[in-house]
């Protein structure tokens, strides 16, 4: 086994007094131990993570992707047969480790099983199916539409592998947004360098230990690293770059993947609006709105970031959210297996800084120890509050009050373009309105997150919400070159109707070139010329036919 463990290295610094003083973060039967000075005495089955101990095989990044390298120069991943088995091979590991993946995911989150699985398993082994009934018709080279100056050639495109890959996955959904964009790598032919995130570390543990005993070792080695070792990481030659995360730390990841001219896909995130009017099903939107915003304790890309509506459908919005909250999780939230917790201490003081200054119409209440913050609503929101300068990333919901879509549509695009947007209108003209004059990676009407598991639906970000789409034949797409191929034949009738381009040049030549340019450099569609060969072979038979007739008639 083949398991790149090299960034939580000697997470216990040092060890004075019976105080561990530590860097990172410890596991322990309770969860974890954030970065802070603890009493180590007080511990039980306190476990280290160590290279020294816990990774068979110690390697460089650099020798990481040399074999990696290697192994893709072997051809080996081009062929159907490698990937479908790769592919299958990615499924079986999420049915046999599913278990493990849940037991991880719930002591990072304290997840529930039912999001665990549909939000992050069942999705993927469902797209890993996708892939396999259909990746011998993506291999397949396209035939695109011929000009008719090309009427005896042969054009295709073939989808090329692209190489040396890098996935970096993201925290909030470790198992989903590692393995999503792995499956479109693999089905492109490529080796993949899988890089999840050190910051939801159980489940990026069990991905390390058990990955490897699926996937060819050498094509697709999984890096469990820090900062200083991602940076190492990215210092190497990629042929391409697939990041999931933040804004902030996409632009690290571009400018990295710039130095080496490596394209890149960046699955970022953003303020992703929701805008509700009183056509809506008041009721039905606000179980949909809470849903995704709640779900995940909000640390969702996707999850609607703040609510835009005028007065009255506020209130009536308040009036069902306090029902439709106790109806998701109880009486007492805190209590509830369903409602997960924010991933660390770090993010839980920047959530609850956000909570500042704030009207609370509902919520509001935290529990440090715990990492617990209430689903929360806030009213009388400004545009400057801190709040709604940066994606909250917790179960916090802002509303803005607004007069009319109008008013929506110019709050929204006097900020970064968001990953989502979110309308929730009967009004057709409304749905319109937001459709024709707004910029978002995607749309959802009348309901939330949805949209991202439409695996005919490229998910992808604009602007500050990130570059490139993928799921479905977009993953696909994504990892590998779409490379033109033009054949051509020595046919003399092919060549003496291009001769004109050959020199001596003179005025009959430039005509004629000119208007084969304007005239025959349109694309035709293949059944139009089809239907034109057969009826030119028609006519000729009928004539041949008829010349045919008329001579023996004459020798009668």
């Amino acid at each position: 086994m083949r398991g790149y463990n090299v960034g939580i290295k000697h997470l216990v610094k040092q060890k004075v007094e019976g105080v561990y003083y530590i860097r990172q973060s410890v596991m322990t039967d309770g969860g974890y131990i954030l970065p802070r000075a603890i009493n180590g005495n007080n511990i039980k089955n306190m476990t280290v993570i160590d290279v020294e101990s816990s990774t068979p095989e110690k390697h460089t990044a650099a020798e990481m992707v040399s074999t990696a390298r290697r192994a893709f120069n072997t051809g080996k991943t081009k062929s159907y047969e490698f990937r479908t088995q790769q592919l299958r091979n990615v499924k079986r590991f999420l049915k046999e480790v599913g278990p493990e993946l849940c037991a991880a995911l719930e002591a990072d989150f304290r997840k529930p099983e039912q999001e665990i699985y549909i939000l992050e398993i069942e999705v993927l082994i469902a797209e890993a199916d996708h892939f396999i009934s259909h990746l011998k018709d993506w291999m397949k080279p396209e035939k695109p539409e011929k000009p008719l100056l090309n009427i005896f050639d042969k054009i295709r495109i073939y989808s090329d592998p692209l190489g040396v890959v890098l996935v970096i996955g993201a925290w909030n959904y470790p198992v989903l947004l590692t393995i999503g964009p792995v499956l479109g790598a693999i089905a492109g032919g490529n080796c993949c360098i899988i890089k999840p995130s050190e910051v939801s570390l159980r489940t990026a543990q069990v991905m390390c230990n058990k990955l490897p005993h699926y996937l060819d070792q050498d094509c697709f080695p999984v890096f469990l690293g820090g900062i200083p070792e991602t940076t190492d990481l990215l210092k190497q030659k990629f042929d391409y770059i697939f990041f999931t995360g933040s804004p902030q730390i996409g632009k690290i990841i571009h400018a990295a993947a710039a130095k080496n001219l490596t394209p890149c896909t960046l699955e970022l995130g953003g303020k992703s609006p929701t805008y509700m009017d009183s056509s809506a099903n008041i009721e039905i939107a606000t179980r949909r709105i809470l849903w995704g915003k709640f779900a995940n304790c909000g640390q969702t890309c996707v999850a609607p970031d703040y609510l835009l509506c005028d007065k009255e459908v506020e209130r009536k919005f308040l009036h069902y959210a306090e029902k439709i909250i106790t109806e998701f999780f109880g009486a007492d939230v805190k209590q509830s297996k369903d409602f997960p917790r924010i991933i660390n201490e770090r993010n839980f003081i920047r959530v609850v800084n956000l909570l500042k200054n704030q009207k609370k119409a509902i919520g509001g209440q935290i529990d440090a120890q715990d990492l617990f913050i209430h689903p929360t609503i806030l009213v009388d929101v400004k545009p400057d509050d801190d709040i709604m300068q940066e994606e909250i990333f917790g179960p916090i919901l802002p509303i803005i009050t607004v007069n009319n879509p109008e008013e929506a549509i110019e709050f929204i695009n006097a900020r970064e373009k968001p990953l989502a947007l979110y309308v929730f209108s009967n009004h057709t003209a409304t749905k319109e309105l937001f459709l024709s004059n707004t910029s978002s990676g995607g749309v959802c009407i009348n309901d939330t997150i949805m949209h991202v598991g439409v695996e005919t639906l490229p998910f992808g970000g604009v602007g500050n919400s990130g570059m490139g789409n993928y799921h479905g034949k977009r993953s696909f797409d994504t990892f590998v070159h779409k490379k033109s191929v033009l054949f051509k034949s020595f046919f003399s009738l092919g060549e003496k109707a291009q001769e004109t381009r050959y020199p001596p040049y003179s005025k009959n030549k430039t005509d004629f070139t000119r208007f084969a340019i304007r005239s025959l450099s349109r694309s035709i569609k293949m059944p139009f010329v089809t239907h034109v060969i057969m009826f030119s072979l028609g006519v000729g038979v009928t004539i041949m036919t008829f010349y045919t007739y008329k001579y023996y008639k004459q020798r009668e």
